[in-house]
């Protein structure tokens, strides 16, 4: 494939992802809440279903049984059937059903489209980053993250003002109905953007059952310390993130609109580390940039540990800033450090399995701290003896958990530069 078509596959490249992150917005943090609040869900079972993300990382296995030397078509019927189920998500709460045939509904639309969604993804992965030299892939993914975080913040920023508005005005139906809209008009572009994009053949065709390719990765044993390394992430996260958009709607009451206006902040600040990041994994590797980005999450959970309705606004800011900061450099870290380890043909096997085995142990972790969270509420946000909010306690777990994984890359040798 020539330069020229190259280039215009990094170009859609970058407006691919940019259009699936404003959709992903509507499906994470206070969107979320706010859809899963009106239809009566508590707290833990909104955190349960924040990370149902992780969750659906191990249907990433059932890609390995995808073995065909060109993958488009398949990840673009994925890509839309995924789609039409976030956007289904906004219209449960209008369906003419009791309120628990709309849970019942709710959790097997967000399951399945993640299921389809986590299928796809290491086939696309591969795909889209088959497009770019090693050489340049930090850089790339930091310029790319650059544009999905500027697009995302003015979305996030007006789509949280218009659900805002309309639910001030008692018409919370039609800020649903509209939110499905715009979810559909960026599933269109999303679609269009990938069916123009190049793609690049692969060499490797050969039939592998799943076993075969768990013991291909078990056997690489640096991948094998890359995967704890995904594990203790995820626990980490999974034990306090999906717990954090209710609790900022909720107990430290800031509405959509004001969340959203504090997430561009830390969004503001990942575009400004985006590139240093980059051109630091580039120069030295993507192991010391993730130990340098982890450090500085840990402080954006200290801030959560110390968020009550009183200093709310100060600590989201905060938390925001250094999370901001952190995941300038986190995404792509945890994606190139397997692919700095693992042959290409083998990148997709290799990821879908790391991810996969951290996801579930991320989503166990949030099914393990609800009944946490459910027994302080209950207490009267009470923890022994202190008085204590929920999502304080559960984030010092996740700055502890952080410590630990620092640990163990510590102890990891260098990886090689990309």
């Amino acid at each position: 494939m020539d330069q020229k078509h190259i280039k215009r596959g990094q170009h859609l490249y970058i407006a691919e992802a940019t259009l699936e992150y404003l959709i992903s917005i509507l499906m994470a943090g206070s969107y979320l809440a706010t859809l899963t609040k009106e239809l009566g869900f508590s707290d833990s079972l909104t955190g349960i279903l924040s990370s149902v993300v992780s969750l659906g990382c191990l249907f990433q296995l059932l890609s390995i049984f995808l073995r065909r030397r060109t993958v488009k078509t398949f990840v673009v019927t994925m890509s839309v059937i995924n789609q039409l189920l976030f956007l289904l998500l906004y219209a449960v709460p209008l369906f003419p059903l009791t309120g628990k045939a709309k849970t019942i509904i709710f959790i097997v639309f967000i399951f399945t489209a993640y299921l389809l969604y986590y299928f796809a993804h290491p086939k696309k992965m591969n795909w889209f980053m088959s497009l770019v030299d090693d050489s340049y892939r930090g850089r790339f993914t930091a310029n790319k993250e650059i544009v999905s975080l500027i697009a995302g913040m003015l979305f996030s920023y007006g789509m949280g003002a218009l659900i805002d508005h309309y639910t001030a005005l008692g018409q919370t139906r039609t800020a649903f109905l509209l939110s499905a809209l715009v979810i559909f008009v960026l599933m269109v572009l999303h679609t269009a953007s990938m069916i123009f994009t190049p793609e690049i053949p692969l060499q490797e065709t050969s039939k592998k059952n799943l076993g075969d390719s768990i013991r291909q990765v078990a056997q690489n044993k640096n991948i094998r310390r890359i995967s704890l390394i995904f594990i203790l992430y995820y626990i980490a996260k999974d034990v306090s993130v999906p717990f954090y958009g209710v609790y900022q709607i909720s107990e430290l009451g800031l509405g959509l609109g004001l969340v959203s206006l504090l997430t561009m902040v830390g969004s503001v600040t990942r575009i400004l580390v985006s590139r240093r990041w980059g051109r630091y994994a580039d120069k030295t590797s993507f192991l010391c940039m993730l130990e340098k980005c982890l450090a500085v999450l840990i402080l954006s959970h200290v801030c959560m540990v110390f968020a009550v309705p009183a200093n709310g606004i100060v600590m989201v800011v905060l938390y925001n800033i250094f999370h901001g900061i952190a995941w300038g450099g986190i995404n792509s870290a945890m994606t190139n450090l397997v692919f700095d380890h693992v042959d290409a043909d083998k990148r997709a096997d290799s990821l879908a399995i790391c991810q996969a085995t951290s996801g579930v142990a991320g989503f166990l972790a949030t099914l393990a701290i609800s009944p946490l969270v459910s027994h302080i509420q209950n207490n009267g946000n009470r923890f022994l003896v202190l008085p204590l909010y929920a999502q304080q306690v559960i984030s010092v777990l996740s700055v502890l958990l952080l410590l630990v994984t620092l640990v163990v890359i510590r102890k990891m040798p260098p990886s090689k530069k990309a």
